[in-house]
């Protein structure tokens, strides 16, 4: 067995390669145990190689992004520059497609020159005997060959997996001419069902009320627990911590308990944001692990032409829901053809769930909740006209979309959590330092008078669209990150409560669209170059004015 130490050969790196949703994501988290890896654990289809150390392998276990015939994509690029470092590799196929699978891989790749094993997924979805396509394999082309499930691996098959990429083997030189003449051209199994999103008319209406749901709920939910927290909250920690605080230094007190003090506003944005960050991240990944986001995406894909997207390049933009910086990264997997609207959209369109959070907040704190959907509403219709307005159509030869359905099935909990974990870790490891580290130089901005001096300064503007001067540090703050717009809730929302309906709409919608946050800019620097990155911010800043501009004569 496996557990036997002189059994094993010292192994390097062992990497899976396959074509997008066959399940190797899967594979690598029952073979890693649930462990997330030390590369880029981000929401969705993998963007970067997750890497992880396995001691009973005595080596790294690498999960590449999922290859796309004949894609330009940075992602493709990246899996295959995987190959030239990897000491074994594990193809992997999905068992109800085998053989046609196998031979695409053998085509799009270079000639495989390590030894290698092949793992069939989905073998639940074979009728019986469900072991055909991997008894095929290892008789035609002599190398390691197991059919598993790779969503619900119990011991025993993962000790099994572990003894076939012990036992990885070199193909034959002629393999696809070997695959040819030996595999029959029929797939083994049921392919994925046909269902509603696939019908021409129907499907991409369905598709996009789907879409609506799976944020509109969580939203909601998240809307009414923390409605329900924030008394709470100020009975319990706010108003104690200032007692407490009561006759201390002045500039502690500005800094933990003032109208930006951590205390203060940082529990309130905590509050106000995390529960639309747990319930967006979980809908996220019920929506993947189900495979229902590839049916949306595609049955989606002939109206985003129209813009400039393809249905791929949603899946970055339904991420930056999440995280904008993530779907940036994850933007790799998009067509060269559409990758720079894409990341317009996500720029301009792509509410994140802190700025979600932080203006649920600002519209409950002004008495006019009610606001948030016409808010969504039109961030998603201007959203789509600005990218059109700068980018055109698309081509329809360009960024091919996916020929094969995903299967729909009951997410695994264990997988859920899994994504969920990492998403919630990101926040409360990397946004709310950097909002607490925002809520103290407000703090000392504040006590300085360097805040109301910079109100002082862009108060002709503020004027010009009809807003207090004294809104301004909301204004400045969300160009740094998104739920920057929570210091407007300073001295517990009164100022906002005096504010007009329109005024608090044309407030939210000016510090979510006039720019994206900057490190969201600075993503799309590194990933695209400066140049780009000032260009598309200053399309982004002409098309929130000129909607701002129409908003004011509405006041």
């Amino acid at each position: 067995m496996i557990a036997t130490a002189e059994y094993r050969a010292p192994v390097r790196s062992i990497v899976f390669i396959g074509l997008e949703n066959v399940g190797k994501s899967a594979l690598f988290r029952n073979l890693a145990r649930a462990r997330c890896g030390d590369e880029s654990n981000f929401r969705g289809s993998t963007v970067n190689c997750r890497r992880q150390w396995l001691d009973e392998l005595r080596g790294e276990l690498v999960d590449t992004p999922g290859i796309r015939v004949r894609s330009d994509s940075e992602t493709t690029r990246l899996a295959l520059a995987q190959l030239t470092a990897a000491d074994r590799l594990v193809l992997v196929v999905r068992a109800t497609d085998a053989w046609r699978e196998l031979q695409i891989l053998l085509s799009a790749l270079p000639p495989l020159q390590q030894p290698l094993c092949i793992l069939c997924t989905f073998a639940d979805k074979l009728p019986d005997p469900p072991d055909e396509p991997a008894h095929v394999c290892r008789r035609v082309l002599g190398v390691p060959c197991l059919s598993v499930n790779a969503r619900h691996l119990d011991e025993l098959t993962r000790q099994r997996l572990l003894e076939a990429i012990e036992r990885s083997a070199c193909l034959p030189l002629n393999a696809r001419q070997l695959l040819e003449e030996a595999c029959p051209a029929q797939a083994c199994g049921a392919p994925p069902a046909t269902t509603p999103f696939e019908h021409r008319l129907a499907g991409p209406v369905l598709a996009l009320a789907c879409l609506g749901l799976l944020f509109a709920v969580p939203v909601y939910l998240a809307f009414q627990l923390s409605d329900w927290l924030q008394p709470w909250l100020d009975l319990g920690l706010i108003q104690p911590s200032k007692a407490m605080l009561e006759g201390s230094p002045e500039l502690l007190q500005h800094l933990l308990v003032g109208s930006y003090g951590v205390f203060s506003l940082g529990w309130y944005s905590f509050v106000w944001a995390f529960p639309v960050v747990m319930l967006v991240s979980l809908s996220v990944a019920l929506c993947e692990e189900s495979g229902l986001k590839d049916r949306i995406t595609t049955a989606l894909d002939p109206w985003l032409r129209r813009i400039g997207l393809s249905g791929q390049d949603l899946i970055p933009v339904l991420t930056g829901f999440g995280c904008n910086v993530v779907a940036v990264f994850q933007s790799r997997g998009c067509s060269a053809c559409s990758r720079r609207a894409c990341l317009g959209a996500i720029a301009f369109g792509s509410a994140c769930s802190y700025q979600i959070g932080a203006t649920l907040s600002l519209f409950n704190a002004s008495g006019h909740p009610a606001l948030f959907l016409p808010y969504i509403m039109l961030l998603a219709v201007v959203a789509a006209l600005h990218t059109r307005l700068w980018n055109g159509r698309l081509e329809p030869a360009a960024a091919t979309p996916l020929s094969e359905r995903a299967f729909l099935q009951i997410p695994s909990s264990r997988a859920v959590l899994w994504r969920l974990r990492s998403s919630v870790r990101q926040f409360l490891w990397q946004a709310m330092p950097i909002f607490l580290a925002i809520c103290l130089l407000a703090s000392l901005l504040d006590w300085l008078d360097l805040l109301g001096w910079l109100s002082r300064l862009i108060a002709p503007a503020m004027q010009a669209l009809r807003l207090p001067a004294e809104m301004a540090p909301g204004l400045i703050f969300s160009l740094l990150r998104k739920d920057g717009l929570l210091v407007l809730n300073f001295d517990d929302g009164q100022p906002l409560a005096l504010l007009s309906p329109g005024q608090v709409f044309l407030l939210a919608w000016l510090a979510s669209t006039l720019s994206a946050c900057l490190v969201t800019l600075w993503a799309i620097g590194r990933e695209i170059g400066i140049r780009f990155a000032v260009t598309l911010a200053a399309r982004q800043a002409a098309s929130s004015l000129a909607v701002a501009t129409v908003l004011t004569s509405m006041l």
